[in-house]
């Protein structure tokens, strides 16, 4: 019986342990019986498959039983990894998950071919150029997306309503995708708007720079920040963005299997926006990092939520290479809030509710008012029409009001001396 050397050395090992710690014999049978299907399979299978194919599968195969963040990633795979931490890669723009063999979108990312498409968080991608997508892995998936910047893909996709749910096809064009961390805007009342799309190694940068300049012609009142539709990304540019806005107190801890790899993050006492009120829009296309910040400044009392709930990644990958520049990207550790709450499977449940939406304006324009009736006194001063509502705000009902809660503070401030 001819095995491949990755199989003798590790069996080697196995009946090495066996004698030396008397390992039971179960997971020694065990192997055994797994080089006996791969012998049968090289010597009698119908086709002939190489030892590399076999044990790739074999490999694909431990870790389909494991959780779906979980996977053996080739050399591209590993290339892809450190482009979409450091801002710029290729491909359609989402951050996506493999649930029971379906490809779940996470999140679209900013500006990228599916956001313009309209695709949305928890979309089930069904099929890739009429081709029925199902048991894929994460790998598998990653592929059949990948393709030459310039070419269009045709995506099924399976989307939950209220009333059950709705079949689309939508048709986009690979790019380079340029992720901007980081964007802000003045709202009226020295509001300010931070919109973080992912957590990158230069997040915490962009964010102090955003700041500074939202704050270079009066401090701010109020500040928004949108983590919606956030997939996550770094963990310490998450750690240093919520330390931005708190001077003591845990940030984020992990746990797991073996108590001496568990870890507590905690803030530092240099801080930018220590008392600024501060509101986070979340949605469930907020997920993992973007659920570490959420959690901590919420458990704080530091800011309100307001939204739907978050995705509910609460679990940290650690990439381990291999031999042959393959990696292993496993689940090591589960994330806990400040509070000791974990994330996993949960999310974040805002403080307020908002539905996604548009904001209707009232049609007033059939009401009498003083204005109408003949001969009435002029004001004798000019008069102000009410500003319409900015079309961001508009489309935008969560941010709205979100904008509304700090306004309404600042009022109750001034109202009370402040």
């Amino acid at each position: 019986m001819r095995l491949p050397p990755s199989l003798l050395v590790v069996l080697c090992l196995l009946i090495g342990r066996a004698h030396a710690e008397e390992v039971p014999q179960q997971p020694l049978d065990a192997f055994r019986t797994f080089v006996e299907v791969y012998e049968r399979i090289r010597q009698q299978y119908v086709e002939d498959y190489t030892d590399e194919t076999l044990m790739q599968a074999a490999i694909e195969g431990m870790l389909s039983k494991l959780d779906p963040h979980s996977g053996y990633l080739a050399p591209a795979d590993v290339s892809d990894l450190r482009q979409s931490t450091s801002g710029e890669f290729g491909g359609i723009g989402i951050e996506m998950d493999v649930v029971n063999g379906l490809i779940e979108v996470i999140a679209p990312i900013d500006d990228s071919p599916a956001a313009l498409a309209g695709v949305q968080a928890r979309d089930l991608i069904t099929h890739i150029d009429g081709d029925i997508i199902r048991d894929v892995s994460l790998r598998e998936a990653i592929e059949a997306l990948r393709g030459p910047i310039g070419s269009a893909v045709t995506l099924g996709i399976l989307r939950a309503t209220d009333s059950g749910s709705e079949r689309l096809e939508v048709r986009l064009e690979r790019a380079i995708i340029r992720v901007t961390s980081v964007r802000s805007q003045r709202y009226p009342n020295d509001v300010g708007y931070l919109r973080i799309s992912q957590f990158q190694r230069g997040t915490h940068a962009d964010l102090i720079k955003a700041i500074t300049a939202l704050e270079a012609d009066a401090p701010l009142k109020g500040l928004v920040l949108d983590l919606r539709n956030n997939p996550g990304g770094v963990l310490d540019a998450a750690i240093d963005v919520t330390d931005v806005f708190l001077d003591a107190g845990t940030i984020v801890s992990t746990k797991s299997r073996d108590p001496m790899e568990n870890q507590t993050y905690s803030a530092r006492t240099e801080t930018t926006l220590v008392r600024t009120p501060l509101v986070i829009l979340i949605n469930g296309g907020s997920a993992s990092a973007s659920e570490i910040v959420a959690g901590a400044l919420q458990d704080h009392d530091r800011a309100v939520l307001i939204g739907s709930p978050s995705f509910g990644k609460g679990s940290v990958q650690t990439i381990l290479p291999l031999a042959n520049q393959y990696a292993l990207k496993l689940t090591t550790a589960r994330y806990y809030t400040p509070s000791g709450r974990s994330i996993q499977a949960q999310g974040i449940i805002p403080t307020i509710a908002a539905k996604a939406g548009r904001v209707e304006e009232l049609d007033e324009s059939e009401q009498v008012r003083e204005a109408d009736l003949p001969k009435h006194l002029e004001n004798g001063v000019s008069t102000k029409t009410r500003t319409p509502l900015a079309e961001d705000l508009r489309e935008d009902n969560q941010l709205w009001q979100a904008l509304q809660l700090l306004n309404s503070a600042q009022l109750l401030h001034r109202l009370n001396g402040g």
